[in-house]
Parts: C-alpha cells; structure tokens; sequence
C-alpha cells in the first residue's frame, strides 16, 4: 500500500452537498479496495490564478489515504469523468508534509488585534547566536585543493603538432 494524497479543485457552482458526494465516492473506492482513509482537508473556496472552465474561482478539497496503485487509478479515471471536477492531482503523500490549507499572512492575523497592538520589534536573538567564530569549522585545510577539482589533465599537442 502506498499512500497518496489527491487535491480536487470543483466547481464553485455546485451544492455543497454535490461536493460532498464527489469526496464521499472517492473514499468509498479506497475503502472497497481495502485501503484506509486517512483525512479530508476541504480548503474552501479560492480565486483561481487564470479562467478553468469560464470560472474566476474553484473550490479546493484535499484528501491523503492509503491504496493500491490499481485503486489510485480508477479514483482518478471517475474524477476525470464527473463534471464538476475542474482539475485534480494524484500524488505519493510525503510522510510529515503539510496537509492543511495555506492561508495568507494577513486573513491570519484580525484586523482589530493589528489595529490596537503596537508593532513590536522582533526579539534580539542570543548573543551566541550572532557571534562570528574567530575560525572557520571546516575540514579542509586551506592548502587543499577542493573536492570537486579535476585531476591535473596531461597537455596535448595542438592539432597538426607533434
């Protein structure tokens, strides 16, 4: 079993309750198929880099579960098929990646809690942090030649000299 993670982006037209379904048929696939179903992440609703379908914007679902590969393929063959998924990407899931959805720095932080708090300066990092060594750790000498150096080629006597 390899697992897997695949972002939908659907039709910002449809019922949520179509969306739903789209989620719910893939995961009754795994299921079926004896994988497991690890997490479904819906980041909701997105204004899209350029037009896909005549649509300015799309809704985002991400979804990571465990499958075989034959499992992955008839998941992607029905997305492929139902209108109201606009594009969708299969890929193998990276053990401790980040399955939530990225936000922006500003919808992250109220507006009132930036208007009423004073910007504060960042803190001051240690001293040991910002003092320069007086010698640098390397495990080269200074002498060496680099690793990545050729060896010394033999010269050859230009074409017609011998």
């Amino acid at each position: 079993m390899t697992t897997y993670e695949i972002l939908l982006l659907l039709d910002p037209e449809q019922a949520e309750a179509r969306q739903d379904d789209i989620v719910a048929r893939a995961r009754d696939l795994v299921e079926k198929n004896g994988g497991a179903w690890h997490s479904h992440d819906a980041w909701g609703r997105r204004r899209l880099a350029y037009p896909i379908a005549h649509k300015e914007e799309g809704v985002y679902h991400l979804v990571v579960f465990d499958a075989e590969a034959e499992t992955l393929d008839e998941i992607s063959r029905v997305l492929k098929i139902e209108d109201a998924v606009l594009r969708h990407l299969a890929t193998r899931h990276i053990a401790g990646s980040r399955t939530s959805a990225p936000r922006d720095d500003a919808a992250a932080v109220p507006a009132e809690a930036s208007a009423e708090a004073p910007a504060e300066a960042p803190p001051e990092p240690p001293a040991e942090a910002t003092a320069v060594p007086d010698e640098p750790a390397t495990d080269v000498s200074a002498d060496a030649e680099p690793e990545y150096a050729g060896a010394e080629e033999e010269e050859q006597p230009a074409e017609g000299e011998e």
